[in-house]
């Protein structure tokens, strides 16, 4: 993945291929580590085939959110409201807000914060870190097991870009070759999909944007924005869980 910038020196790209390999499911910098975007990946990306063969059509067997939704996670006592938009990204919106309503969330830790030298994700979702005797160095390999089939639900890449009528599936805008910005993009207090190198690897991992990433725009799934308690979002430090993850609107435009 590229930042998309015109004649980057090498501390101006370098800077930007980092962040992204702290971010994906897999690891770039380690291999060993897992929730970033090339080697060893959380959802198991060395041998995961794509979900979505069809770039123009959600898969019909994932929840879907048709409108928006309003989670309240709380982190450390302290809410965080999300506005969680279906009407842009249905199914990577309905994925998320079935979780939430299953309660798979509730208890899991924020494995990854990187805030230094700038500000960049905070990354949680991995059902494995409920089990606060599981490796660290292991979290950020893991997604939802979905009862109903014992494997993991993973869902499409899907980015709308500005302009279309519809998202488009199982590519980045680069690949698909589409100049068009998303209409979701990676602004301060964005919610995003993490995935590994696989476009189609989204399982239950999600990050929260503490800063503007442009570079991110078109190559990850943004499906939500903090709408309050942004400051809470600044203060969770690698660790720390989430006490509890609610939908209190909008529940009623899932389907599954």
């Amino acid at each position: 993945m590229k930042p998309k910038m015109k004649k980057l020196n090498t501390q101006q790209w370098f800077l930007p291929f980092l962040l992204i390999c702290v971010l994906i499911v897999g690891g770039c910098a380690s291999n060993t580590t897992s929730t970033e975007i090339q080697n060893n990946n959380s959802a198991d990306s060395q041998s995961a085939t794509p979900i979505s063969q069809n770039p123009t059509q959600p898969m019909t067997n994932l929840p879907q959110l048709n409108g928006k939704a309003t989670v309240v996670m709380t982190v450390n006592g302290s809410p965080i409201t999300i506005e969680v938009d279906g009407t842009n990204a249905p199914v990577t919106a309905g994925n998320f807000v079935d979780l939430v309503n299953k309660g798979v969330y509730d208890g899991l830790a924020f494995h990854r914060v990187v805030r230094e030298p700038d500000p960049f994700v905070v990354q949680g979702g991995d059902p494995q870190s409920k089990d606060p005797n599981f490796p660290s160095a292991r979290l950020g390999t893991g997604g939802f097991i979905d009862p109903a089939t014992s494997k993991e639900r993973m869902i499409p890449l899907e980015i709308k870009p500005k302009g279309a009528e519809q998202p488009i599936y199982s590519k980045t805008l680069e690949i698909a070759r589409i100049t068009a910005a998303p209409v979701l993009s990676h602004h301060r207090g964005a919610v995003a999909m993490a995935r590994s190198q696989f476009p189609d690897s989204a399982s239950s991992q999600f990050y929260f944007s503490l800063a503007e990433l442009p570079f991110l725009d078109g190559s990850y799934a943004v499906f939500g924005n903090v709408t309050d308690g942004m400051n809470v979002v600044d203060k969770i430090q690698q660790g720390d869980r989430i006490d509890s993850a609610k939908v209190t609107q909008g529940l009623e435009n899932l389907k599954n």
